[in-house]
């Protein structure tokens, strides 16, 4: 059995990417086509706001994931905190993905409602992309990397646009 060095890690915002999404969408494992009826219908029971974080939500979460990675016992290599998603890259340290995904929500949820938030912050489940090797570990890396980079460009041509 080969070794896990580390693994990859995204999850989003609620009311983001719902089931029947035009993107497609993943339903036990299995990524599956567009579906609009079922898009609309996921809407329309929504019981809370959709979230779009911004900055400082944004520099709220990373602080409590990056806290809570400190109390596993766990190394994150990079995270990108997104309007919508969080990437994360981490290193397995005897704890499961599953684990870790639930520690981080629960953490950021927490941090979010000691700063004002109300409502439902993250949808349910996440991904994962496990790497076996030194190639796909800093493959994924850089892929979060380049979500940090396209978002400060893309925060920046908002500031300078709107200033």
């Amino acid at each position: 059995m080969q070794k896990v060095l580390g693994y990859m890690l995204t999850w989003t915002a609620y009311g983001n990417w719902l089931q029947g999404d035009k993107r497609k969408y993943v339903k036990d494992g299995q990524i599956l086509d567009p579906n609009p009826s079922l898009e609309n219908k996921n809407k329309a029971n929504m019981r809370y706001p959709k979230v779009s974080l911004n900055t400082t939500q944004r520099e709220i979460i990373k602080k409590a994931i990056y806290e809570e990675s400190a109390e596993l016992n766990q190394k994150i290599y990079t995270i990108a905190v997104r309007k919508n998603h969080i990437h994360l890259v981490a290193d397995c340290s005897f704890i499961s993905a599953g684990s870790a995904v639930s520690h981080y929500k629960n953490a950021s949820r927490l941090a979010m409602e000691s700063n004002g938030f109300f409502g439902k912050l993250w949808t349910k489940g996440f991904s994962v992309r496990y790497c076996f090797d030194e190639n796909q570990l800093n493959t994924v890396i850089r892929y979060v990397n380049n979500h940090n980079k396209t978002a400060v460009r893309s925060e920046s041509h908002q500031l300078h646009v709107g200033g």
